[in-house]
C-alpha cells in the first residue's frame, strides 16, 4: 500500500487528508481531525448558543457505528438526567473546565461522586454498563471527550431515573 498525505484545512481546523491506495489500486480518502483549543472553542461557542447548553462534536460518521467517540461541550446549568446505558459502558475524559460525573443506586442515592479537572490530576472516569449516571458541568467552556458502544439508543422510560417517582416509594 502507497500512502499520500496532504494537508487540508477545513473551518478553521486543520487535518490531513491520506490517500491510501490498496493491493487492488483502491484508493481511499482519510480526513484526520485535530483536537486543538481552536475546536474546543468553537464546539463551545455552539453549545452556549445551544438552548440545552451542551453540544456534541461527532467523530463516528452514522449513529448505527460500533463505536461513538464525541466532544461534549457542557455549559453551567445544562441538564443532564439521571440516565443508564443497559448493555454500554461509557467512559468520559475531560479535556478542558470542570466537569462532575455522579453514579448513583437504584433508590437515587449517590454511589460516588468526582469531579473531573486536569489541574487537580483528575481526568476521566468508566461508567460501566447498568450504572445510574450525570454530569454537570461546573465551569464555563468545559468540554469532554466520550466514547461509547454504538449504534445510538434513544433513552427509554426505564433509562431515565426520576427522582421523585424515587422519593415517593420511600
Amino acid at each position: 500500500m502507497s500512502r499520500m498525505t496532504f494537508m487540508h484545512e477545513h473551518g478553521g481546523i486543520e487535518g490531513f487528508v491520506v490517500i491510501c491506495f490498496g493491493h487492488n489500486g483502491e484508493e481511499r480518502r482519510i480526513m484526520t481531525t485535530i483536537i486543538d483549543g481552536q475546536l474546543l472553542d468553537e464546539v463551545s461557542r455552539q453549545a452556549q448558543n445551544s438552548p440545552r447548553l451542551r453540544m456534541n462534536h461527532n467523530f463516528h460518521q452514522s449513529l448505527d457505528e460500533k463505536c461513538h467517540r464525541m466532544l461534549n461541550a457542557v455549559e453551567l446549568g445544562t441538564e443532564i438526567p439521571i440516565h443508564r446505558h443497559p448493555t454500554k459502558d461509557e467512559s468520559f475524559v475531560i479535556l478542558r473546565g470542570k466537569v462532575r460525573s455522579t453514579t448513583y443506586n437504584d433508590d437515587g442515592s449517590i454511589i460516588e461522586s468526582v469531579v473531573l479537572c486536569q489541574e487537580d490530576g483528575v481526568y476521566g472516569v468508566n461508567i460501566p454498563k447498568g450504572v445510574w449516571h450525570k454530569l454537570e458541568s461546573l465551569e464555563s467552556g468545559s468540554v469532554i471527550f466520550e466514547c461509547k458502544e454504538g449504534p445510538f439508543v434513544p433513552h427509554e422510560e426505564e433509562g431515565i431515573l426520576e427522582m421523585e417517582d424515587v422519593r415517593g416509594k420511600k
